[in-house]
């Protein structure tokens, strides 16, 4: 079974690994190396930020 295309930008994860302060270990090691923990920190900041959106273009 192939692994599915993410919907997430590689600019937004960039920028979401920064905010979260786990970008050096993506640089260190790429996103293989991060923590799950991390991994669903990024999914949940992403969907706060999209709702975000959401809430002002309504």
């Amino acid at each position: 079974m192939g692994r599915r295309k993410g919907i997430m930008s590689d600019k937004m994860k960039v920028e979401l690994a920064k905010e979260l302060g786990f970008y050096d270990v993506v640089q260190d090691e790429g996103w293989g190396g991060i923590k799950a923990r991390d991994a669903g920190n990024m999914v949940k900041r992403a969907i706060e930020i999209a709702q975000q959106q959401l809430a002002n273009k309504q």
